[in-house]
């Protein structure tokens, strides 16, 4: 299989969005919000490559053959709960896309993820997955959602983030080298909590008013 890519975003506005989250004063509407439109661009970037086919309309000058995508299907998923902040954003880029959800929780002995839930679309494995989580940090819960996919015969998975740390990304590129990484910004290491710095906090907390 083809060796997977980091996409940073390399973009004004998502640089400016990520800023305002980081800001520990910024409102749980707020963060909300930005979590949705971060998402719209990061869903932007990975949706790059699907393919296009052409058909004919008539325009109001003439008819003309334009591009209209070529049906190629699509499933958000979600790492629960945090990934759900990510899922309308996403959504409003591609609302034919079917949603997935799946839900991690880690050993407290092992540190090892678990799966506690994973309800799929029944045509799964024949769509392209774009799991969704805000946080990459250790990257033990995002492989271990890429494993739950590819066990259900999924081909094309991409990982969508908001902040990543170099020790996700590592883990990742090590665990399936097969998947593109998109994230919006790459920061500079974890801390000995497992946090990402400078990082922008639980992301879950602050989307859902929990701390």
């Amino acid at each position: 299989m083809d060796s997977g890519k980091v996409h940073v975003m390399d973009h004004p506005l998502v640089a400016h969005k990520l800023s305002i989250m980081r800001d520990k004063n910024t409102s749980v509407k707020d963060f909300r919000e930005l979590v949705s439109e971060i998402g719209m661009f990061i869903a932007y970037e990975a949706t790059r490559d699907l393919p296009l086919t052409t058909r004919t309309i008539e325009t109001p000058i003439c008819e003309a053959e334009v591009p209209t995508l070529d049906g190629k299907k699509l499933a958000v998923v979600p790492i629960l709960r945090a990934g759900l902040g990510l899922v309308d954003g996403v959504l409003r880029m591609v609302p034919a896309a079917r949603v997935g959800h799946i839900g991690m929780f880690r050993d407290e002995e092992t540190l090892e993820p678990h799966t506690y839930f994973c309800k799929m679309p029944k045509d799964i494995a024949e769509r392209e997955v774009l799991i969704v989580d805000p946080m990459l940090a250790t990257g033990g819960s995002a492989a271990a959602a890429i494993d739950e996919m590819k066990k259900r015969g999924c081909k094309q998975i991409k990982l969508l983030v908001l902040v990543a740390a170099p020790e996700g990304i590592a883990c990742i590129r090590k665990a399936h080298p097969d998947v593109d990484i998109y994230a919006g910004a790459v920061d500079k290491c974890l801390n000995e909590n497992g946090y990402i710095v400078p990082g922008l906090g639980d992301a879950g907390d602050r989307i859902f008013g929990t701390k």
